[in-house]
């Protein structure tokens, strides 16, 4: 007898979370008719947590690490996973998690943001790994297909949105840095032998800054490198504020901190101190002062 279909369908933290439950029963029905098994595996942010810090919770509140097992399923021509939508966990979401977890009576550390101790370094190296978008790049190693329904676009195409036509004398205007930046500064080496390497700041008064220690590079291994001017990033967003107000169009800022959870941090706290730059020469001392 050939082996039941399966699917996977997975479990997640995202709104709205009560379609999602609602929505497997329904699959469930329709599958159980056509002889094809539904499974599900817990994906959210908090299954993530517990699977990653087994180390002190009892064997009643211990889970598998579902994540880890879907990254070798979809790897096997046989996958077929229904992803639905999780958050791409930030900071104060997963604190809101660890607080929760540790109310019910789970033995979970608390995220330490300045670590001191090696073991404070090795649990934040362990949380690292369910921040940010860390399911997306697991299950899109295998076969995915984002493509939408012929049913979806037709209706779309039928039934256009309100906002569809969009005026010829629209105000909007999208500014990128045309030097400084990311783009402008790449390098990428594709290395002939194996090394090791670090990545240091060299300051212009010959100061040098560890920023990342020794590590190891395998033969035909690629490293890609790039750096971003502070002066030239300042330079840009006074510019297009100043532009922004001139044709009296709203400024914003786009950056996705829970994807580039060290750059773009930095980056908006750069937005912000330019766009307010009046508000913190004033307080200068004040914003010292904390830190």
């Amino acid at each position: 007898m050939s082996q039941k279909i399966k699917i996977i369908y997975t479990l997640t933290d995202e709104a709205p979370a009560l379609a999602s439950y609602s929505l497997l029963p329904i699959v469930k029905a329709f599958t159980g008719a056509a002889n094809v098994a539904v499974e599900t595996r817990d994906i959210s942010l908090a299954a993530r947590v517990i699977a990653n810090f087994p180390e002190k919770l009892t064997a009643e509140q211990k889970i598998g690490n579902a994540l880890s097992e879907l990254g070798q399923i979809v790897k096997s021509a046989e996958a077929n996973i229904v992803k639905l939508p999780n958050i791409s966990a930030s900071i104060p979401q997963l604190e809101s998690v660890i607080a929760e977890l540790q109310a019910h009576g789970y033995d979970i550390p608390n995220y330490p943001s300045n670590p001191q101790s090696d073991e404070d370094k090795a649990v934040k190296a362990t949380f690292s790994k369910v921040l940010g978008s860390a399911v997306n790049p697991v299950l899109r190693e295998g076969n995915s297909d984002r493509r939408a329904p012929l049913s979806v676009k037709s209706y779309a195409k039928k039934n256009p949105h309100s906002m569809g036509a969009w005026a010829t004398d629209s105000k909007t205007l999208v500014a990128s840095m045309t030097e400084g930046d990311f783009y402008g500064s790449e390098k990428s080496i594709t290395m002939t032998d194996a090394t090791q390497f670090t990545i240091q700041f060299e300051g212009a008064d010959g100061s040098v800054e560890e920023l990342k220690s020794l590590d190891s590079l395998q033969a035909g291994e690629v490293i890609d490198v790039s750096v971003m001017s502070q002066s030239s990033l300042r330079d840009f967003l006074a510019k297009a504020i100043t532009e922004a107000k001139q044709k009296g169009v709203l400024f914003s800022v786009h950056l996705k901190a829970t994807m580039m959870k060290v750059s773009d941090p930095i980056i908006f706290g750069q937005a912000v101190s330019v766009f307010f730059e009046d508000v913190f020469k004033k307080h200068t001392l004040i914003f010292k002062e904390l830190g």
